[in-house]
């Protein structure tokens, strides 16, 4: 494949194209090719998929040639911190990439060296949508090493944005031991701004701040108790022995006639008991090899719990590895997160199979050959590169 246009559709299309694909893809958008814009965000995703190019990209980016938020993050997914000037310019204009996606890759660079620059976007009155919502999950994904957040993040409990307040305040735990009574507060409903969705999610955070389970169990049984177990489930596991007292409610739950509860439920027992014989099969059932990333189906999740669980799981390793050497991406997320979701799931496959001690074992499918695709295939183009 030498066009640029055949070379996007393949790093869109496929898990392992012609590295020559990402090459011509890159040099596109480190020259400024016109109408680069699919390169540029395929560029964008790749992450260490185009680590091979890093020196090129990064001096295309010092000299502000091409797409600067693009080049940055190709950078930044690499955990490269050439991308740091660009990005703290980029965050001091507001132009820091949005979408929780955009948090993913950015968090792969050390929080101690792009904080400083996200930190002023928390502080803006009225708060910024996407400034905020992008900030929060990159705090969230940092977890500890976000802890010189924490008192902006406090302020934010005030806000539309308090649930991803809470979640952060969480993922920091003991470092944000200064917001517990705030915590306690949304989590028994006394905060004015509480609803029924935070009390969970608060209670969780306080008993990750504080070390104090007594919240956690009350709030977490009693949503698993009440018929909406799936969102009290994913805390009750995090708990894991501490909520034995519920361990036959939620294996109850395993049954339940909605794929994500099912998941959460295996989960949750195995979690709470260690007994895996129950939850293996339920999780697995959910594990579809044509599941095309739609996210409205657990597949992902239930492949990670499987990892979770470890060699009493092995028995899924097979299904696994099949899906694991599959040619082709995802296909439901847009082309804006093809790349990033696929890459995703393929880490994810991976490491389960890791946690069960069973490996990627078997050859992997050589790359797709740089071929010149049939008139109807070129008049059509890949399904994975089609507009949506």
């Amino acid at each position: 494949m030498r066009t640029l246009g055949s070379a996007v559709k393949a790093v869109y299309r496929y898990r392992r194209p012609d590295p020559k694909c990402w090459e011509v893809v890159v040099a596109a958008v480190c020259d400024q090719v016109p109408d680069s814009w699919d390169a540029a965000r395929a560029v964008a995703q790749a992450g260490p998929a185009v680590s091979v190019h890093a020196d090129r990209i990064a001096e295309a980016l010092d000299k502000r040639l091409g797409r600067v938020e693009e080049l940055a993050l190709a950078l930044a997914g690499m955990g490269d911190v050439r991308a740091l000037p660009a990005l703290r310019d980029l965050a001091k204009r507001n132009r820091l990439p949005s979408g929780r996606a955009g948090a993913r890759i950015l968090s792969a660079l050390p929080a101690v060296e792009l904080l400083p620059a996200v930190l002023p976007g928390l502080r803006q009155e009225p708060e910024e949508y996407h400034a905020s919502t992008v900030t929060l999950e990159l705090l969230a994904v940092w977890g500890p090493a976000a802890a010189p957040a924490v008192p902006d993040v406090v302020r934010y409990l005030e806000t539309p944005y308090a649930y991803d307040a809470l979640r952060v305040l969480g993922r920091i735990g003991p470092p944000a031991g200064v917001a517990a009574d705030r915590l306690a507060a949304y989590a028994t409903g006394r905060a004015p701004r509480a609803r029924r969705l935070h009390l969970r999610r608060a209670a969780w955070a306080h008993w990750r701040v504080t070390g104090d389970p007594t919240l956690a169990l009350d709030v977490g049984g009693a949503a698993v108790a009440s018929g909406t177990g799936s969102h009290g489930l994913p805390f009750l596991a995090d708990l894991g022995p501490l909520a034995a007292a519920h361990a036959d409610t939620v294996r109850g739950l395993m049954e339940s006639p909605g794929a994500w509860t099912r998941v959460a439920a295996a989960h949750a027992y195995w979690r709470i008991t260690g007994d895996p014989e129950p939850a293996v099969p339920v999780l697995l059932a959910e594990v579809d090899p044509e599941w095309t990333g739609l996210p409205a189906l657990p597949t992902r999740e239930a492949v990670r719990r499987l990892g979770g669980i470890g060699a009493p799981a092995a028995e899924a390793a097979p299904l696994l590895r099949r899906i694991l050497a599959s040619q082709e991406r995802l296909t439901d997320p847009w082309e804006g997160t093809r790349i990033l979701a696929d890459e995703a799931y393929v880490r994810t496959l991976t490491e389960a199979l890791a946690q069960m001690g069973a490996g990627a074992a078997g050859p992997v499918p050589p790359p797709v050959p740089a071929a010149r695709p049939g008139l109807l295939q070129r008049w059509r183009g890949p399904r994975a590169a089609r507009p949506r």
